[in-house]
């Protein structure tokens, strides 16, 4: 039932209420079992529906073109057979009232919050990266937590730490972005959904990476990054780029692997079709050499874009890749000595929250290797060369030098948006650097 537009088509509905049989103005024994919007090819077919009822109809699927209703404020799918609820219905800018009762979803968590109607708290789970997979992704979610707060426990120590006086601790500063004459924008495509869909990125001034192998120490601290919290890139991958190299706005998008260009680093211009043909030959012969399957560098992270028909990228104003993640970044904007502005980004297929905490990781790494670097004087004669990074345990002094090495690292904040300009992401938000405060103080 639905009050149309005088003289016009039923895209104007604002109120729609579907009841079996006649889902869809399907008549019949059995309804459809996906709810999906479409009108006459339209992204928004229902431009001013408010109010959605579609209970009782043996609905299995919610689709995510549920964000293509930018006036939505009710929904109700009560009594129905859904098991899982899409994370694009947290992209309703509207929607205050929800009704999901009655249906059996796997994540006990969820339908614990749809039980006790906690509409709010159903968005904003949704929104952190919660989809509802069920007791093995809850579990994955729950493994990673626990190991992020033992690495946090350890690297906090014993309780020294706590003895420090204010004036030696690791300090940055965020600038917002009402505060920024000239904010970094990310505008995400809807088709990241299906690929890569989260993404957090900010901006780090302030930093120093010339003298000695400061350089070096801080592109190993980002592999071992890699390989501890983000699980061998399994579960987020970092890019790092010379802030002053970037062209914005960017744009976090996907492409078919024989039209996606990149210049890899410390390589030439090429399709990324290519570019994985190219790294598997590399690691046959990997194999050859060495005779054993163990394989190192780029040729190890192959594997995640198996069954991938596009691959994600992140493209500047100028329409260059510069990321391509979780592969390589570009040569573009590669980070060089002389390099003190960064931009940061972090992508995952898995939740919104693991870029956060990838991200609060890798900013408190930087200020303790940025300390490190400023309390130990060396000779700056290492080079650019980043094959051949060390890796070594970063022991912080507080008492040398506390004037000249606690000018606080300044954290810009990057507003990553929808294809319309509705913010998804904001980074760091004032919840944001809580997991890492015991070793960090953040002035906002």
């Amino acid at each position: 039932r639905g009050r149309s537009r005088p003289g016009g088509p039923a895209l104007w509905w604002r109120r729609c209420r579907l009841r079996a049989p006649q889902l869809y103005g399907v008549s019949g024994p059995h309804p459809p079992r996906r709810l999906a919007l479409y009108g006459g090819g339209a992204l928004t077919p229902f431009p001013l529906l408010s109010r959605l009822e579609a209970a009782d109809n043996e609905v299995a699927e919610l689709g995510a073109a549920i964000a293509a209703l930018p006036a939505l404020k009710s929904l109700d799918l009560s009594n129905n057979q859904l098991t899982e609820l899409p994370a694009e219905l947290a992209e309703c800018p509207r929607l205050k009232e929800i009704n999901f009762r009655g249906n059996r979803l796997r994540d006990k968590r969820l339908e614990k919050m749809v039980n006790g109607c906690q509409a709010k708290a159903i968005l904003e789970y949704l929104r952190a990266g919660g989809r509802g997979k069920g007791k093995a992704e809850s579990a994955r979610e729950d493994a990673r937590r626990k190991k992020r707060e033992k690495r946090q426990k350890k690297e906090g120590g014993d309780g020294e730490q706590d003895e420090l006086e204010d004036v030696s601790r690791l300090l940055v500063r965020v600038l917002h972005v009402s505060e920024n004459p000239a904010p970094v924008t990310v505008r995400v495509s809807p088709a990241t959904r299906d690929v890569r869909p989260f993404i957090v990125c900010c901006a780090l001034r302030g930093v120093t990476l010339e003298p000695g192998n400061a350089l070096k120490r801080f592109l190993a601290a980002q592999t071992k990054l890699h390989e501890d919290i983000c699980e061998k890139r399994t579960a987020a991958t970092i890019a790092t780029h010379d802030l002053q190299l970037i062209r914005g706005p960017l744009t976090y998008s996907v492409q078919p692997p024989d039209e996606l260009k990149i210049t890899p680093l410390g390589r030439k211009e090429i399709k990324a079709k290519d570019l994985v043909r190219q790294l598997q030959l590399e690691a046959e012969e990997q194999r050859k050499q060495k005779k054993r399957q163990n394989i190192s560098g780029l040729h190890k992270y192959l594997q995640l874009l198996d069954g991938k028909d596009n691959y994600p990228c992140l493209v500047d104003a100028e329409g260059v890749v510069i990321s391509f993640p979780p592969i390589t970044n570009s040569e573009k904007t590669k980070i060089k000595k002389s390099t003190c502005d960064l931009f940061l980004e972090v992508t995952s297929d898995a939740s919104l929250q693991i870029c956060k905490d990838v991200m609060d990781a890798l900013i408190l790494k930087i200020a303790e290797l940025n300390r490190f670097t400023l309390e130990n004087r060396e000779d700056n004669s290492a080079s650019d060369n980043e094959s051949d990074a060390l890796c070594g345990p970063v022991n912080l002094n507080p008492e040398q030098n506390v004037q000249q090495t606690n000018s606080p690292l300044v954290v810009e904040q990057v507003r990553v948006v929808d294809t319309d300009g509705n913010l998804k992401v904001v980074y760091p938000s004032k919840t944001d650097l809580a997991t890492v405060s015991s070793l960090l103080t953040v002035l906002r």
